[in-house]
């Protein structure tokens, strides 16, 4: 009778470990879903911006047609793959498919703003020095999130990966999830060679 009494101690004691395990990994799941929405918010605000700036700069920068249409073009794809990516932040081909689109918009933006300064009018502009601090501070809160849902990730994956929660993620269907990295070509990420 004891060893029946034992026995069944050691299940309970397995079935509340093992449901304390999958609550965390759900837990930690719906924290880096949460980051990734905060990311959202952000983007949709960027979004909302380019074409208010563009069309500022529209009106001065009349020969540069084609790198307006780019940065257009370039933010409607990044718009595509984050409605894309904010439907499952799980799904990691889904947030590559971001993280490349943004990377592409935020090239398209550099070279807007590099052939504003050829327009000192634009630049002396009071709507778009306005939407150019917006986009900026927008920039910086970007960056937080991307920060904020990248340790979401870290923490859920190690979680996931890590024995014993793996063998709970894996019996339940908790796959891993991707990181939001910088899609910079190599040379980019190398540093600035300066010589006098």
């Amino acid at each position: 009778m004891t060893a029946l009494i034992v026995i069944l101690v050691i299940l309970a004691v397995l079935a509340f470990w093992a449901i304390g395990v999958y609550n965390r990994l759900v837990g930690l799941r719906n924290r880096f879903k949460n980051s990734f929405a905060q990311i959202d918010v952000q983007l949709k605000r960027r979004y909302d911006l380019i074409p208010n700036l563009v069309e500022v700069a529209k009106g001065y920068m009349k020969h540069e047609r084609e790198t307006l249409e780019a940065v257009i073009h370039a933010r409607n794809q990044a718009v595509s793959a984050s409605s894309k990516a904010v439907l499952d932040p799980a799904d990691g081909a889904s947030v590559q498919q971001l993280a490349a689109a943004e990377g592409t918009l935020t090239a398209s933006l550099g070279k807007m703003f590099a052939l504003s300064e050829s327009y000192p009018d634009l630049k002396a502009n009071q709507n778009m020095i306005q939407l150019t601090e917006e986009l900026t501070s927008t920039e910086n809160k970007i960056a937080f999130t991307r920060q904020a849902y990248n340790d979401s990730v870290m923490q859920y994956n190690t979680s996931a990966e890590q024995f014993p929660g793996s063998v709970i993620a894996g019996m339940f269907g908790f796959h891993t999830a991707e990181l939001l990295q910088a899609t910079e070509a190599p040379e980019e990420r190398q540093a600035v060679k300066v010589s006098f």
